[in-house]
């Protein structure tokens, strides 16, 4: 992107840092306060449950809004309801509202990352498309470091107290992204999407490259979830303190985070379907590694390894998903992406607890093992040279890659439509 059009990017991922930053700080807060609460081990369950589940029946209501108006009006809608929902977590005095103000909570993240996602699909041209989303990422990523370490400086011996003021700063901290929204969608629509009619979520999910996207995301998400559960559990297993699992976890988001920012560079060198396969296969090695009774050095490095190769996943599975949808559902398919993801982040953890209990806490780490190897083939498998019979309209059926990579701008003239696609796709190597 021209230097002149970065700001937006820029201010996006400041927000979405500060965004995350106060889900991060929020959610172990509000376990500790439904402890102070009362609350035992299902409870707490149930509320983390609710923080997933709520959005499911809300995320293609807001796909299918913004594929056909503005993105950046559910930037601080979402602000608003994640601010919302940590302030009155800290001020409930009841489980019910605890897991009520969670939901909201939930809700509120995700309508900024639909709107984010989406604006940055709409505003980045095709060839800079993985690159954006891994800088979008990148914003996550710091906020998931910061956010619960910020949470473990907060919270003391006086749980209810301490985790109420969590929750109070971790709704200062989400309000402050408000202040880096302002005016970053470009005023031109990069098409007019009225004129396209609505595509059914089955033709979406139908279309080849959008099940292999959601898929992985869902992959690379539940071992990023499940590793920061269940590393604790093994560290107590092997009697590695506390102080150094925190450090670990912190090591495998500093890794994710390095990855992003060469996420460029690794493309051109060995291809996007390359990297994609090759970092969720090498991520399933390491995870299954992570089973093995090994030093606590060489635990370190299979972490920041694992990081670095987990990094990949999500910002290529979002382009993944963006290029194979019909362009007038671009949004709706990100939306059903994030469905996946909130789907894993609840299915996931039961599985891993269900294996654990059956065979160890090491087994948890086995399953993410197959769950990335599987994603490794899948992306594989849609490097495979793809052709669209010749009259199909764009969009119908099975959509052809190439075809959801042109620009927006040519999408009047199909055969400007597949100029602009081949432009794209040499930009792209």
């Amino acid at each position: 992107m021209r230097p002149s059009g970065r700001g937006w990017l820029l201010r996006l991922v400041i927000a979405f840092a500060f965004a995350q930053g106060a889900v991060s700080m929020a959610r172990p807060a509000v376990s500790y306060r439904a402890l102070s609460l009362g609350a035992d081990e299902r409870a707490i369950g149930v509320i983390a449950g609710v923080y997933a589940l709520l959005p499911l029946f809300a995320a293609v209501p807001l796909g299918r809004r913004t594929d056909h108006g503005r993105c950046a009006p559910l930037l601080p809608v979402g602000v608003v309801l994640v601010s919302g929902g940590c302030a009155l977590s800290g001020t409930a005095h009841s489980l019910l509202a605890m897991a009520a103000w969670s939901g909201v909570m939930g809700l509120g993240h995700l309508c900024f990352v639909i709107g984010g996602q989406s604006l940055v699909a709409r505003q980045s041209p095709p060839a800079e498309q993985d690159r954006n989303f891994g800088y979008f990422t990148i914003g996550a990523s710091l906020g998931q470091l910061v956010g619960p370490v910020a949470a473990g400086a907060v919270i003391g011996a006086d749980m209810a107290r301490t985790s109420a003021l969590a929750l109070l700063a971790s709704a200062a901290v989400g309000a402050l992204s408000l202040a880096s929204l302002w005016r970053i969608e470009h005023r031109a629509p990069a098409a007019p999407r009225a004129a396209h009619a609505k595509v059914p979520v089955h033709r979406i999910l139908r279309t080849r490259g959008v099940p292999a996207g959601i898929f992985i995301s869902l992959a690379v998400l539940s071992a990023t979830d499940v590793l920061t559960a269940y590393l604790p559990v093994i560290g107590e297993h092997r009697g590695i303190a506390p102080s150094a699992v925190g450090l670990l976890l912190s090591l495998r988001a500093a890794a994710t985070i390095a990855c992003r920012l060469v996420m460029t560079p690794m493309i051109r060198a060995v291809g996007r379907t390359v990297l994609l396969a090759v970092s969720c296969l090498l991520g399933g090695l390491l995870c299954a590694g992570a089973a093995l009774p090994v030093p606590v050095w060489a635990l370190a490095l299979m972490l920041a390894a694992l990081g670095f190769c987990l990094g990949v996943g999500q910002p290529l599975s979002m382009t993944t998903v963006v290029r194979a949808a019909p362009a007038e559902a671009r949004s709706t398919a990100l939306a059903l992406r994030l469905t996946g993801n909130r789907l894993g982040q609840v299915a996931a953890p039961a599985s891993a607890g269900l294996l654990a209990g059956a065979a160890g806490a090491a087994a948890p780490f086995v399953m993410l093992g197959v769950l990335l190897a599987a994603a490794s083939g899948l992306a594989a498998r849609q490097g495979r040279p793809h052709t669209e019979p010749e009259g199909r309209p764009h969009g119908a059926g099975e959509a052809c890659p190439r075809e959801g990579e042109a620009n927006e701008k040519e999408a009047g003239a199909r055969r400007a439509d597949r100029a602009g696609t081949r432009r794209a796709d040499k930009g792209v190597r």
